[in-house]
């Protein structure tokens, strides 16, 4: 099976699996919880991405000949088990936060129930994946908050592994985002795509001028022309003479920003290009980008950075059994009360409480029990966090493909409007909204 992404997982999951299945726990009804015990980075508030993707990888998860044949050669897995996953459907149900929802410490960003066997196997999958686009996507969400209404232009495929490119352009995307350099991820999930040339482009001509003039022959006057090749009062004063004063916009990947950018804008403005447009993209954050706000700037095109997720490459997300049940069939509360890893057990049902648009608090209500979760009708001033991703092994179509990408990304927009204005600063700080725990 040459897409299924089954092995992409530890080697323990299996062998848990495989202890399970012979003293008889592995059938036992379980429920897991993804989340995250603090924000990386000291940030304020933390952003869902990778849910659509982890749907889609779920639907891969088989083991088929190639995997089962592995799994025997190297004598990971006994027989039982190896009969157990060839024949591994996920058939239990799993709720979360909406792709590009907040979340903050203790939100439960994701729950799975099924039986051990059949739920335990998901966690590196579900933590591989969370934990990258979700870091992505913090990173791409202060930068989007420092832009303000100017566009940004993820430009970091170089700076990732190929499959990871993809995939943070898409986390990016979702948390504020408005293009990507990656064609991939045009394709593959929708994302409008840009980009015209680089330095080679105008050192592979004699001069800067035959340089632009191909250009802008290929591409007409409306294109970006990379101005700092060589010096960039002359980049500007020949992209003009080529161009004219339509020229779309310039372009600045070096230099001290500020000072550039105001030097660029009076030259264009003197020229009479004060429509051409003004994009840079030298090694940005979000706070450069941040400092660049009463620049004369127009774009930013973000590389490394938000690829890496800006000093904080994961989200630190963990995968924990929270409840189970035990030989007599009632469900038991379980916890780590390891140093520092404590884990809170019981199911959770998720609010965020709300004064007068702003949101106030993530308010999360345990039970011990399996039936006495609360709703949405417990908290009617409240918005509840939580929806079914999958049911009965069943995945919810609405939350995949370049559609679902589209729905995460409007999410994130209405919801980063309910955060108190101190959330959105760039500075480290404790979380813009307390977790509150009530016992149901």
């Amino acid at each position: 099976m040459a897409d299924s992404s089954a092995l992409l997982t530890d080697r323990y999951e299996l062998t848990m699996i495989d202890a399970a299945l012979r003293d008889g726990t592995a059938s036992r009804p379980c429920v897991f919880e993804l989340f995250g015990r603090r924000l990386p980075g000291a940030r304020r508030f933390g952003v869902v991405a990778g849910t659509g993707r982890l749907l889609q990888q779920l639907r891969e998860f088989r083991f088929g000949d190639d995997e089962l044949r592995f799994l025997r050669d190297h004598r990971v897995v006994g027989d039982e088990t190896l009969a157990f996953l060839e024949g591994y459907r996920f058939s239990g149900s799993i709720t979360g936060y909406r792709e590009g929802e907040l979340y903050f410490p203790g939100s439960p960003i994701l729950t799975v129930e099924g039986s051990f066997a059949e739920a335990v196997v998901l966690e590196t999958l579900a933590l591989s994946i969370l934990n990258h686009d979700s870091a992505i996507a913090n990173a791409a969400a202060r930068m989007s908050i420092a832009a303000g209404d100017r566009p940004l232009a993820e430009m970091g495929s170089r700076r990732a592994a190929e499959h990871s490119a993809v995939a943070a352009a898409r986390a990016a995307y979702i948390a504020g985002f408005g293009a990507t350099s990656n064609l991939e991820a045009g394709r593959t999930w929708g994302i409008p795509t840009m980009g015209t040339a680089a330095h080679a482009w105008t050192l592979l001509h004699d001069t800067e001028e035959d340089a632009f003039r191909s250009q802008v022959e290929a591409l007409g006057t409306d294109t970006t022309l990379l101005i700092d090749t060589y010096d960039i009062a002359r980049g500007v004063a020949t992209a003009i003479r080529v161009a004219g004063t339509g020229l779309g916009g310039v372009r600045i990947d070096s230099g001290d920003l500020p000072i550039v950018a105001a030097e660029v804008r009076a030259q264009l403005d003197q020229l009479g290009a004060t429509a051409t447009k003004i994009t840079v993209t030298s090694d940005l954050d979000e706070f450069a980008i941040a400092a660049l706000a009463a620049s004369p700037v127009d774009a930013y095109g973000v590389g490394t950075s938000v690829v890496t997720g800006s000093g904080a490459p994961t989200a630190g997300m963990v995968y924990k059994l929270v409840a189970r049940q035990d030989a007599a069939g009632g469900w038991v509360s379980v916890a780590k009360a390891s140093t520092d890893k404590a884990s809170r057990g019981g199911r959770k049902a998720a609010f965020r409480t709300r004064e007068h648009g702003t949101a106030t608090s993530e308010l999360i209500a345990v039970s011990d029990g399996f039936e006495e979760v609360q709703t949405a009708v417990d908290h009617p001033d409240a918005r509840a966090l939580q929806v079914t991703l999958v049911e009965h092994g069943d995945v919810d179509l609405a939350y995949e493909g370049p559609a679902g990408v589209t729905r995460a990304r409007e999410h994130h927009a209405l919801v980063r409007e309910e955060l108190p204005v101190a959330a959105l600063a760039l500075s480290r700080s404790d979380p813009a909204l307390p977790t509150v725990y009530i016992e149901v």
